[in-house]
């Protein structure tokens, strides 16, 4: 027995081996077949675009210019029956990878052979017929691989001596040079024409301006006598108009002022009716009223002088019966006054003098109160004198003025009390 392989149309199947030894070898892409166990022997093979980097460096060209060069090629091993059996012939079993390089040192070879037949100017101004030179002749030798290009570009030209740039440079200044020539003769030849134009363009504007100014001068006069003709029929179009304008505001102001005078006598008896309807609402709405208001403001101020009255009578009342309560109080209290009086005379005259000693005794601290009240308001009071025994002569001397100053004010001898009758008479 055996198995069924399927393949993908990128990669093809070989199957070989078989019964009683046979050399047969089937190719498949895209597609399947049968292979037997332990006979049969099957392996694939990628179909897919390889991309292959080639880089030729340092490669002298046929003037010595040392170059580097990067070209890409796409390749692929090509499905024709003998040639697929070519390439599986000789790179069955090897990776990508192993074919990428066979590839490689192929096309690098042959890109070197070239670079030496060739200017750099050929290589760098026409990379296209460079490339496909390689291509032409790298071809049948990996064509016999079963390889087919599919394309080779050049990616990459360039050299460390400065060959290139200087190349450009040269060409660079030829450009530039004939530009500048080009440019010359262009401004040259638009300067010509456009002089030309201009000439020609003033001889047109000249004769057109003739033309106008002819058309213009035709116009205006045939303007002029349309003109006086148009003047002529408007004024007396303007006559005839404001004649009838006048005849006709004639009529309209006569019709004005027979309507004017329907309207002034229809006014007037409107005027008179007013006149009654305004002296009936002036009754309504003035009189009647005004003779309501005098009389209600009447029967006030009649109200109001009853209520003065009245309150003036209570205020009399009030006043007579409070000025008696006070009469009364008066009266009392004079009388407690007259008898406390009376009591303290009858007091006084039982004690005789030693009644009055002791009201100016309790009379005294009071008087002295008043006297030194001013002395409260003094922070402090100094003395000048040098000599201590003189103050204290002066105090003693007010001291013994005390009692001659009470008896002629009251006339109570404090002297014949004994304590102050003693304290003078140290003093004396």
């Amino acid at each position: 027995m055996g198995n069924c392989h399927t393949v993908g149309p990128n990669e093809a199947l070989v199957v070989s081996g078989g019964c009683c030894g046979s050399d047969y070898k089937q190719y498949v892409f895209g597609g399947w077949a049968w292979a037997w166990w332990c006979i049969s022997d099957t392996q694939r093979l990628s179909l897919e675009v390889m991309t292959i980097l080639c880089r030729c460096e340092n490669i002298e060209t046929s003037e010595g210019v040392p170059l580097f060069v990067t070209g890409v090629a796409q390749v692929k091993i090509m499905t024709e029956k003998e040639l697929l059996a070519v390439a599986c012939e000789q790179f069955l079993g090897k990776s990508v990878q192993d074919i990428k390089n066979v590839v490689l040192q192929t096309l690098e070879g042959h890109l070197r052979s070239i670079l030496g037949t060739l200017t750099v100017e050929q290589i760098y101004q026409d990379r296209d017929q460079f490339a496909k030179l390689v291509r032409e002749v790298a071809a049948p030798d990996v064509g016999r691989m079963g390889i087919e290009i599919l394309s080779f570009t050049i990616k990459d030209v360039y050299d460390k001596v400065d060959y290139l740039s200087s190349l450009g440079k040269t060409q660079t200044a030829v450009v530039q040079r004939d530009a500048d020539i080009g440019v010359a003769e262009a401004e040259r030849d638009a300067g010509i024409r456009e002089a030309e134009c201009k000439k020609e363009m003033l001889d047109v504007k000249f004769m057109a301006d003739t033309k106008i100014a002819d058309s213009k001068r035709a116009f205006e006069l045939q303007k002029s006598a349309f003109s006086e003709e148009v003047n002529i029929k408007t004024a007396e179009a303007q006559l005839a108009y404001e004649l009838q304008g006048a005849r006709e505001q004639q009529k309209i102001r006569q019709e004005e002022i027979e309507i004017e005078v329907v309207q002034r006598k229809k006014q007037i008896a409107v005027e008179a009716q007013e006149v009654l309807r305004t002296d009936k609402e002036l009754i309504a709405t003035v009189r009647c009223p005004a003779e309501a208001e005098a009389h209600r403001i009447q029967q006030i101020a009649e109200g109001e002088k009853v209520k003065q009255v009245l309150l003036a009578q209570a205020e009399a009342e009030k006043i007579r019966r409070i000025g008696e309560a006070e009469a009364a109080v008066i009266e009392a209290m004079g009388k407690a006054e007259a008898e406390r009086m009376k009591l303290k005379a009858e007091a006084y005259q039982k004690y005789g003098d030693a009644a009055k000693m002791a009201l100016v005794l309790e009379a005294l601290p009071r008087i002295a109160a008043k006297i030194s009240a001013p002395l409260t308001k003094v922070d402090e009071i100094v003395v000048l004198s040098g000599d201590n025994s003189k103050v204290t002569s002066e105090v003693n001397r007010l001291l013994a003025e005390l009692p001659a100053s009470v008896h002629a004010l009251t006339g109570v001898d404090l002297s014949k009390i004994p304590l102050i009758k003693k304290a003078t008479g140290a003093q004396v």
